[in-house]
């Protein structure tokens, strides 16, 4: 009998699971290989484009000056920020984050190809900007955005950083295989975040140690010359598919749908 994910995500809630790190790792990075250069660059082009975009944004909008003293980075602090200004810089990041989500997808649907030895192209990148699957991953991530940063916020204006950084890390970890229930799985946004929680639950300590792993890894591409990050990024998205597919896994069915 072939398993759904609702079927897994079932069993997990009542019998949970073993996960080895080392070898989620050796998945994680073997199938990184394969993905960082095209990945790399892609995600390199994508930062450019998206960059000189929101300055034409800004420069249609505002003189060349206010512009460039609004970028200055002590104005960007929060506590020289006019409400009205950290509401729409507030905002501006969310949306921004909700519309970017599809493309992260994308990454990881590169991770999931590389593994079959499929074709992947640039197109791959935005295969998740279409229906149904943007809805879903838009709510996900505006959902989880907004809950953090209405925590950070709380936070921040108690002045307790710390607790700060241990609730963003917190979300982050318990929704780390949100994009893939919804890309994989064909999960809602809702659906999959509460199934994220519960699989991370079952094994936090273990998962929390591939995060930070993951984002280790990420940062080494500032040593030396900073552009070296877009290269290693992708190494957090291939760690991603790699425990999405320890812990789901794939069936015959979904691997079919999934190369559609």
């Amino acid at each position: 009998m072939i398993k759904t994910t609702q079927d897994r995500i079932e069993e997990i809630k009542k019998n949970g699971y073993t996960l080895d790190f080392g070898n989620v790792f050796n998945h994680a990075f073997e199938n990184y290989k394969k993905i960082a250069v095209y990945g790399g660059l892609i995600f390199f082009v994508f930062a450019i484009v998206m960059s000189l975009l929101a300055l034409v944004v800004l420069f249609s909008i505002f003189d060349a000056e206010t512009v460039l003293e609004k970028l200055k980075p002590e104005n960007l602090q929060p506590e020289n920020l006019s409400l009205d200004s950290m509401l729409i810089f507030s905002g501006v990041s969310l949306l921004i984050t909700c519309l970017l989500s599809p493309f992260s997808a994308g990454l990881i649907k590169m991770a999931y190809c590389a593994e079959r030895d499929d074709e992947f192209h640039v197109s791959t990148m935005f295969e998740y900007y279409k229906a149904p699957y943007f809805k879903e991953l838009f709510i996900a991530t505006f959902l989880i955005t907004i809950v953090n940063s209405i925590l950070s916020g709380i936070l921040n204006y108690i002045q307790i950083p710390v607790l700060e950084v241990v609730f963003s890390v917190t979300i982050a970890l318990f929704t780390i295989l949100m994009i893939p229930l919804i890309i994989f799985g064909k999960l809602k946004a809702v659906e999959a975040i509460q199934a994220s929680i519960v699989i991370v639950s079952k094994q936090p300590l273990v998962i929390l140690g591939l995060l930070v792993i993951g984002v280790i890894a990420s940062l080494v591409g500032f040593i030396g010359c900073c552009i070296g990050i877009v290269f290693t990024i992708p190494f957090m998205y291939s760690l991603y598919y790699a425990l999405y597919s320890e812990i789901i896994g794939f069936n015959p069915e979904t691997e079919v749908e999934n190369r559609n």
